[in-house]
């Protein structure tokens, strides 16, 4: 049963990538992606093949440490790259747990920056007790829940344009309360797909990074 703290749990993984990997990563994306800068602050692009293989063989070492936090993990999906620039940010969302009835199920999703921005750029979560990130829908076991599971809000990636241009209405009325990660290169930080999150303003230089979703069963 998929318990309400995985979906809302923060786990880093310091050894996610090691150096030699993460130069691999650049040397690779350097020359796959000459030039490629997101049209949106919420593109991403595809991973070349080479890019799947080495973040997959890391995704499979870092399974046991993910689900300390997050036990319902199973696999993740195929990984994407995106970049931040000078003036680009992530502004605080939700992804949300897509299709919450049916399996596989995201339960979390996870990055690692493999070059970091000169200032800024960095990832952070926020927690609150305001009710407004909740829907009123109340998962349970017959959906793989313990019962009783609340369901979040999610910001609709598959429909919005941009979904990630500005934060809701409805999240900017929010109080929260931020929590800054200042994970280096390499350095993966897995997070819950109900937990609000987002990247801050990048001041100079360029953020690199790669992303995917945490699952609770393979994705065929």
């Amino acid at each position: 049963m998929i318990h309400i703290s995985e979906t809302l749990a923060v786990q880093t993984v310091e050894s996610f990538l090691s150096a030699e990997e993460s130069a691999r990563l650049v040397k690779i994306m350097d020359s796959e992606a000459a030039g490629w800068r997101p049209r949106t602050q919420a593109e991403v692009l595809p991973a070349p093949a080479l890019a799947q293989e080495i973040l997959a063989l890391a995704t499979v070492r870092s399974l046991p440490a993910i689900r300390r936090a997050m036990p319902s993990i199973a696999a993740a999906t195929p990984w994407g790259y995106t970049e931040l620039t000078t003036g680009q940010c992530v502004p605080s969302h939700l992804d949300g747990i897509r299709s919450p009835r049916t399996a596989p199920r995201r339960i979390g999703r996870i990055s690692v920056v493999i070059a970091e921005a000169e200032e800024g750029g960095e990832f952070y979560t926020e927690t609150t007790a305001d009710p407004s990130p909740w829907t009123t829908t109340l998962l349970g076991v017959a959906d793989g829940f313990v019962s009783g599971t609340p369901l979040a809000r999610s910001l609709p990636h598959e429909t919005a344009a941009d979904p990630h241009a500005a934060e809701a209405e409805w999240l900017a009325a929010t109080t929260r309360t931020r929590w800054t990660a200042r994970a280096g290169r390499g350095v993966a930080i897995a997070y819950g797909a109900q937990l609000i999150h987002g990247v801050t303003p990048v001041v100079r230089g360029r953020l690199r990074k790669f992303v995917t979703d945490l699952t609770d069963a393979p994705v065929s």
